[in-house]
């Protein structure tokens, strides 16, 4: 019961056995008490983690000590240790350990992400960095944290967010599939001006049971809401995909996915549903979004906008992780919103605001625009 991963809220274990001592009171013995391990699955947007060098062909000027940031080795350092701060917090209110997995957006290479992992905060953690080469424009991508004592990496890619230039032939999704089912990403072509962030997949397993995290950052709400709607079609195809090569495969997509959880693109791009109860028989190919009621009947986010919560970072999990009170398998118990008063801008106009690294041209020292997420899974053992 010292590994770290075995210590667990009282408020995750609630319903799962009979107390022993309501079993002592009706003359039985007392039965030998469960095991539940915990995992704690994040997402964070760590807004414009760039360091301070110039990458050739990308738009990255505004970050650089002479750009319109003035983004010095201070700001950049302080950004990493901010960063790595929230990264090390999530989660440790209910699980000791910490993060098994957590997927981030909006860092410019696979650099910044192992500087975060050096950081005082995290340098003990044993936490591993799987990343791909972004081709947006500005080079931001996503990544991929995890700890090895709770999630195995065995495979990874980078699927293509693809979009037609045209409404004839068939419609991309950034991947086909051979006979054996594997995998192989489309390289991308066209339109050079919608080449946007594609979706970063880790597969492995954790708790013993097969998973794959697809981390995501969708389209901007400059585009217009097609291109997200159509973004979340090939993600959903994608879990299919998944799906076919292993079959039962558990599956978390996550990200910010620039839409609340009522816009098409999460209801029908990804056919998510909002209640447990709409997902039949642990069916895989469902999808389940825990974050709808939270935006809806709670009232709470991840970003404000003219005082107003969105709740984009959201964590999607498929339908075979909804086993109601059967720990035997890997099953969703809980989900929060991280938030904590040092995230929150306390005075000014944006009061009640997440603090930003930089607002309005003054760099703040803060930490990003977006709170983090995380979904809590549990078993026995």
């Amino acid at each position: 019961m010292k590994k770290m991963n075995w210590i667990v809220a009282a408020a995750l274990l609630l319903a799962t056995m009979t107390p022993a001592s309501a079993q002592k009171k009706k003359g039985q013995p007392a039965a030998a008490e469960k095991r539940i391990a915990a995992y704690a699955v994040g997402f964070y947007n760590l807004e414009n983690l760039f360091d301070t060098v110039h990458a050739v062909g990308k738009k990255d000027q505004d970050f650089l000590p002479d750009g319109s940031y003035k983004w010095n080795t201070l700001k950049y350092e302080s950004k990493l240790k901010n960063m790595s701060m929230v990264l090390a917090e999530m989660g440790t209110n209910r699980i000791k350990a910490g993060l098994a997995v957590c997927g981030v957006s909006e860092v410019e290479n696979r650099f910044v992400l192992e500087e975060l992992l050096k950081q005082e905060s995290l340098r003990n953690r044993g936490w591993r960095v799987m990343h791909f080469p972004s081709p947006d424009r500005r080079g931001v991508g996503c990544g991929l944290f995890y700890n090895p004592r709770f999630f195995t990496l065995e495979d990874s890619l980078y699927v293509p967010c693809i979009f037609p230039n045209d409404s004839t032939g068939p419609t991309p999704v950034g991947f086909t599939q051979d006979a054996d089912n594997v995998i192989h990403p489309t390289p991308l072509y066209g339109d050079t001006m919608r080449i946007t962030r594609g979706f970063l997949v880790g597969i492995g397993t954790l708790a013993n049971e097969k998973m794959a995290i697809i981390v995501n950052h969708w389209p901007s709400r400059f585009s217009p809401s097609e291109t997200r709607e159509e973004t979340g079609r090939q993600v959903y195809e994608l879990k299919e995909a998944l799906l076919r090569r292993y079959p039962g495969i558990k599956i978390v997509i996550e990200g910010d996915l620039n839409d609340d959880p009522n816009n098409k693109s999460v209801t029908e791009g990804l056919k998510a549903v909002s209640e447990t109860s709409d997902i039949k028989n642990s069916d895989p190919h469902s999808l389940y979004n825990p974050w709808y009621n939270m935006l809806y009947k709670k009232g709470q986010g991840t970003l404000m906008y003219q005082g107003q919560w969105n709740l984009f970072d959201q964590i999607i999990i498929s339908g075979n992780l909804i086993n109601g009170n059967d720990y035997s398998t890997l099953t969703y118990k809980s989900h929060e919103i991280f938030m904590r008063d040092y995230l929150i801008q306390q005075e000014g106009k944006y009061k009640g605001s997440p603090l930003r690294t930089t607002a309005g041209g003054t760099w703040l020292n803060g930490f990003s625009d977006h709170l983090p997420t995380i979904v809590y899974l549990v078993k026995e053992m």
